[in-house]
């Protein structure tokens, strides 16, 4: 679970060098890389029949492919409303959502250390963005409003994933998603703008910022927690900005590195409590 944050922390260095795309029209071959290269990867990798799983999943695969279409359009597209560090400072908001849904829908404990490393992460996060977010422009707060939409989509997408993970296989969920969002971003994208070398970027990052990692999360959801998941998922806000810093020069405030530090802080020390309680004799 800690490779998949760290590739989709990916995404803001290296839509920054995409030249002639438009917004929508990133989201759409990103998208469709990413839904060809689930289908690949399930039916010659795995041996699974994408659309017979995806039939015998029903609503459940339905509504996860829905939520992943939702979160692989609206965070391209924010990303080139607001800053790296805007977007990701939102999407932050997963854990605590994903926290309450999990204690309402799942019955799910939250372990005391879980809430306590929820709480060390978001003043981490305050720091990091609380000043670059009140100076957000108000034209910006488009951007804003569709990476509010990531955390919620994602949030609910974990619970189904857990709740699920006994006795139904979503991972053709990604591609059912990956495929909502293309055919959705497909109208706006045309007429294409993008160089060879933007598809070639935008491919990239829909086999290993989309569909690799999401494919990591399914397969983590079945044995760990949803805050947990949720957590681990916050190396992605921490790591985005720095990348957009060596590679895009979006060049971080103090704040964003001493509060990247007492994020993780909070994973690690969440993380080995946890192994530790693992290690311990029942």
């Amino acid at each position: 679970m800690v490779v998949a944050p760290l590739l989709w922390s990916l995404a803001g260095v290296v839509t920054r060098h995409v030249q002639h795309a438009t917004p929508l029209e990133m989201a759409f071959w990103r998208s469709g890389f990413a839904a060809l290269f689930v289908f690949l990867a399930l039916r010659f990798v795995m041996r699974k029949r994408p659309w017979d799983a995806l039939r015998a999943a029903g609503a459940a695969s339905a509504v996860s492919g829905a939520m992943w279409a939702i979160m692989f359009t609206c965070f391209i597209v924010a990303l080139n409303f607001t800053s790296t560090a805007s977007v990701l400072v939102v999407q932050s908001l997963g854990p605590f959502f994903t926290a309450v849904l999990a204690w309402l829908v799942l019955r799910e404990p939250i372990p005391g250390r879980s809430w306590l490393a929820i709480v060390a992460a978001s003043l981490g996060m305050g720091a990091m963005f609380g000043a670059g977010l009140a100076a957000e422009e108000p034209t910006r707060l488009i951007g804003l409003l569709l990476a509010l939409a990531i955390p919620v989509a994602a949030s609910i997408n974990v619970i189904l994933l857990r709740k699920s993970a006994a006795h139904l296989d979503l991972m053709p969920a990604v591609m059912l998603g990956a495929l909502i969002s293309a055919l959705v971003t497909l109208p706006w994208a045309l007429p294409f703008q993008a160089s060879a070398r933007d598809v070639l970027l935008l491919g990239m990052l829909g086999v290993f910022q989309l569909g690799v990692p999401c494919l990591m999360l399914v397969l983590a959801s079945r044995t760990l927690t949803a805050p947990e998941i949720a957590l681990l998922a916050l190396l992605e806000v921490v790591l985005g900005p720095i990348w957009a810093w060596l590679g895009a020069g979006e060049v971080p405030a103090g704040a964003t590195i001493a509060g990247g530090a007492i994020v993780l802080a909070a994973l690690a020390g969440n993380e080995a409590a946890a192994l530790a309680e693992r290690r311990r004799p029942s």
